[in-house]
């Protein structure tokens, strides 16, 4: 018989079914099926344990369920995310990120020289006692536990007062975790540096006072008083204590003004504009300030590197904190001044404002006079430095205006000179006389609302 002939055999049909009523043959069956079911339920349970047993697993499934809530609901509404829905995402990421770098330290630890783990140990970047913190939106690193302090407040980290620490450079960490090596000036701590081959930078010494801030005791008595907000460009990395761009806003504003001045200076390596604005926070209403500076930088709204090709990852993020800093002011009628630092890519290279900082500007609410673009007068600054080494002979591929020699991106003193001097020409103008009171309101340099701005309609 042909195979086909035996499939439909009305015969072979009819003992199929016979033996299929079998009860052992049903009991079979039924057996079978529960094993089925008990091995996906097994499954299923190894891995939901799995999932909640691994925290990034956890983070990725949370993440997930986050993004899916948002994309139904800018579908079903048309609506922006939830606040609480951007910061619980922001929330999972920088975890993630510290785990990760945590993780990566313990395995560098164990596997480097004797002389490296000598230096981790002395500088408090140990896996027992390091501080692993983000900055920049979710860039997770490592800092030593001697110089800064955890802070749970919004800033993640902040620095420890009364210290005096000092930069490593050339620490070489082949696989190792992305840290940042600001330690304790001792002669222990030199001598472990030294064991590795790191240059101590003899120039960067840096305090701290009372405060956990970088310069003098502020004081609190002077009759203009002002606060900067922004990152390693005010802490001012490889400068000394008296060559901030804060300390040279203060000399040149005292010197226009004729009164005592006294500006905070906030900077800190890493810090974005979400720690701008928890910063201002913390200090704020302390120091009562006439005007508060913030300066942003590339990486404030991304890779810095990206946002100057014009793909900047994290503007509409960056943007809504620069609008909590300038509503904090008008709030208070404090003058809020935005300051994009000029990079020194578009001082020796290529331009390209619209990307950055014109994106800056863009995300600007404030009234046209509360935004300082420098880059101009860095440019014909770095153009005079540059004719003067012509004139004497000198080699002159890398500005002046920044630490290049030592291939760091970051102002030199002459260029945070050069930055203290824009600032306060500008401060200058807007600042009341003493015989001019503040306007109580702030109304005749306040912008309009964004919507207003949007709308094609000018500022008032």
């Amino acid at each position: 018989m042909s195979q086909s002939r035996r499939r439909h055999d009305p015969a072979r049909q009819a003992g199929r079914w016979i033996q299929l009523g079998l009860p052992f043959v049903e009991r079979t069956a039924q057996r079978e099926r529960r094993f089925k079911r008990v091995i996906l339920l097994s499954t299923g349970s190894v891995v939901a344990a799995l999932i909640f047993a691994s925290p990034t697993a956890r983070d990725f499934l949370n993440l997930g369920m986050i993004r899916v809530r948002e994309a139904a609901a800018t579908r079903l509404i048309g609506l922006p995310p939830e606040r609480s829905a951007v910061e619980a995402e922001w929330a999972l990421r920088r975890r993630r990120g510290i785990e990760a770098t945590r993780r990566n330290l313990e395995h560098f630890y164990r596997s480097t020289t004797d002389e490296m783990r000598e230096l981790f140990r002395v500088a408090g970047m140990d896996p027992e006692h390091g501080l692993i913190r983000y900055g920049r939106g979710d860039q997770a690193f490592l800092i030593s536990s001697q110089v800064f302090e955890l802070d749970d407040t919004g800033r993640s980290y902040r620095f420890r007062p009364n210290t005096r620490s000092v930069w490593l450079r050339q620490v070489t960490l082949i696989g190792g975790p992305f840290g940042l090596f600001q330690v304790l000036d001792t002669p222990r701590h030199r001598e472990a540096a030294a064991r590795v081959g790191a240059i101590v930078d003899d120039r960067s010494v840096q305090h701290t006072n009372s405060w956990g801030l970088r310069g003098p005791e502020p004081d609190l008595s002077a009759p203009v008083r002002g606060i900067v907000l922004g990152d390693s460009f005010m802490q001012a990395m490889f400068n000394g204590d008296d060559e901030t761009p804060a300390i040279y806003l203060q000399r040149e504003l005292h010197a226009a003004l004729g009164v005592p001045v006294t500006v905070v200076n906030t900077g800190h390596i890493g810090y974005s504009p979400e720690q701008y604005y928890y910063t201002l926070l913390a200090y704020g209403d302390r120091v009562r300030p006439s005007f508060v500076v913030v300066s942003v930088c590339p990486n404030d709204f991304g890779d810095g590197w990206a946002v100057l090709r014009g793909e900047g990852d994290w503007m509409e993020e960056a943007g809504y904190w620069l609008d909590r800093i300038t509503q904090w002011c008008r709030s208070r009628t404090v003058l809020c001044l935005l300051v994009p630092v000029p990079t020194h890519i578009q001082i020796e290279n290529s331009r390209r404002d619209a990307f950055y900082p014109g994106s800056v500007a863009n995300l600007f609410t404030a009234h046209a006079s509360r935004y300082c673009e420098p880059s101009n007068e860095f440019m014909d600054e770095h153009l005079r430095l540059l004719r003067i080494a012509r004139s004497e002979g000198r080699p002159a591929q890398r500005s002046e205006l920044y630490n290049r020699e030592i291939d760091d991106d970051h102002f030199s003193p002459r260029g945070a000179a050069l930055w203290g001097r824009i600032v306060a020409r500008r401060l200058a103008l807007l600042l009341p006389t003493p015989e001019q009171p503040r306007d109580p309101t702030g109304a005749e340099l306040q912008a309009g609302p964004l919507t207003d701005r949007a709308a094609g309609g000018p500022p008032p």
